[in-house]
């Protein structure tokens, strides 16, 4: 069984293994506003990829996965190294949605700035009133276009279903909505708000839904402490954040190259996705402070 380069990520490089098979190694590398930044955060790949498999597992019952094995002894030979273990999923190969799909249940982040400009998200009208942080009276589904170059954009469903199809997001919507109230309800069990998180899906062979990507990680979601959790200004985070954050201090302009971040940014955001994983999971990832994935 043997593996062909198919295209590096931000994150994620991925590896063709015949026709209807792939492989996701997922590095230490962190982006933030779209740019990756020149300072890895050890151990992140391995948390991102044990807490996606998690949640593959937990939620099979609402909607299929792509997931196959994440077990070194599974992969092709060159995906057994050290290098690359807890960093890796076997999985199938879809034809993936070209639309993120997004799910709020509280406001935050460009839905929040939208939300204070318009009264509304991606379409949907909001009570007035909200407040940064605030929790919305239900979770809604705010899609978005993947963009290859620049930032995603926040669209409507409507435009979502002219890029997809009317009946596509119909059934997108269902499925992320229940993933979302989900993940939030067995975060809620351990004390992290899920505010909101991002999935993907793609068809598979037989024309179904399938779940792939990554699920509910500190990459794709916001986190927050819930015992911490006060409306009206922005939230402490177990997720990227705290990067964002501190790159906005610093009075970074969002364009590349990143600036490197210091030894507390790093501790601090490894400490946040490995809080994260730990509380959700009750396992703890193998972690090391070295940086076997190569930029």
């Amino acid at each position: 069984m043997t593996a062909e380069p198919l295209l590096r990520g931000k994150v994620r490089e991925v590896f063709a293994v015949g026709e209807d098979r792939l492989v996701l190694v997922t590095s230490d590398r962190i982006s933030a506003y779209d740019v990756i930044m020149p300072t890895p955060i050890p151990g992140k790949g391995r948390v991102l990829t044990a807490l996606s498999a998690y949640w593959f597992r937990t939620l099979a019952d609402v909607v299929p996965h792509h997931m196959i094995s994440t077990d070194p002894e599974d992969m092709p030979e060159a995906f057994r190294a050290e290098a690359r273990e807890g960093r890796a999923m076997l999985v199938r190969r879809l034809a993936m949605f070209e639309i993120e799909c997004v799910v709020r249940g509280y406001l935050a982040g460009s839905g929040w700035r939208e939300y204070r400009d318009t009264g509304a998200v991606c379409g949907h009208a909001l009570p007035p009133g909200l407040r940064e942080g605030d929790r919305l009276p239900t979770p809604i589904f705010t899609p978005a276009t993947k963009a290859t170059s620049g930032h995603d954009e926040n669209i409507t469903r409507e435009r979502a279903a002219q890029i997809v199809g009317a009946d596509a997001v119909a059934d997108l919507e269902r499925l992320s909505i229940e993933l979302y109230r989900r993940g939030h309800d067995r975060c809620a069990e351990v004390g992290i708000i899920l505010a909101d998180t991002k999935f993907e899906f793609g068809r598979d062979a037989t024309g179904g839904i399938v779940l792939g990507d990554e699920v509910m990680t500190p990459d794709s979601s916001r986190f927050w402490p819930a015992d911490e959790w006060v409306p009206g200004r922005p939230q402490p985070s177990f997720d990227k954040q705290f990067v964002r954050d501190w790159l906005d201090q610093r009075g970074w302009d969002h364009s590349p190259p990143g600036p490197e971040l210091p030894a507390e940014v790093v501790a601090g955001t490894r400490d946040r996705y490995n809080e994260a994983h730990a509380r959700i999971t009750g396992a703890t990832p193998a972690t090391d402070s070295r940086n076997p994935q190569p930029r």
